[in-house]
């Protein structure tokens, strides 16, 4: 693990209509549903309150290209009294891609593919879906980005990325970081070797 030397403000894209659905999202272009609009405006107005208003345009602004992730963050940011559409896109921020399971419920997965389903639940960080990405894969795409983060900042993107830097840069294992809940609506600042929700 390393100990980023600036604080990373995180927020997860708002709920689509396919995570209501409990739809294995990876890098499908899925928008965000009514409530997943909600959950952006509240993350946006949570990260206002945290946030120093005098730092609010110190910060840099980043978010994956996926259409979730650009909403909320012009939804976060209009919330936080920011223009929408003032900051960068980066494509090493998208989803972990889930392959030929993308669009599938995990009951689906088992029937499907029974052996590949019940070795991801023997290793999450390492199993890979048949033409999809691991976590310890989606790490290394998230290496290099790490490094290119030279101050405070605010970043949307998505539940497998969220697991990734609690293992890089949360304090959490390889072994617990695939498991862990990752909130939509809510703001997740990794500071200190650590993490907290707010």
């Amino acid at each position: 693990m390393d100990i980023l030397p600036h604080r990373l403000i995180f927020i997860r894209h708002g709920e689509t209509d396919w995570n209501a659905e409990g739809r294995l999202q990876g890098q499908h272009d899925i928008p965000l549903n009514g409530r997943g609009g909600d959950q952006a405006a509240s993350a946006g107005r949570d990260a206002r309150k945290y946030i120093a208003r005098e730092q609010l345009t110190e910060l840099r602004y980043v978010a994956s290209p996926l259409s979730r992730t650009r909403q909320t963050m012009e939804i976060a940011r209009g919330a936080m009294g920011l223009d929408p559409r003032d900051y960068a896109l980066d494509d090493r921020l998208m989803e972990l891609s889930f392959g030929r399971w993308e669009g599938l419920i995990w009951p689906q997965v088992q029937a499907m593919d029974p052996w590949a389903a019940k070795a991801r639940e023997g290793d999450k960080w390492l199993f890979q879906p048949p033409g999809g990405e691991s976590y310890a894969m989606l790490a290394d795409r998230l290496r290099p980005w790490l490094a290119t983060v030279a101050c405070d900042t605010l970043v949307v993107s998505h539940g497998g990325v969220a697991r990734v830097l609690m293992a890089m840069i949360g304090g959490v294992s390889v072994t617990d970081a695939p498991m862990m809940d990752i909130h939509q609506g809510r703001v997740l600042i990794f500071q200190d070797g650590a993490r907290r929700w707010l």
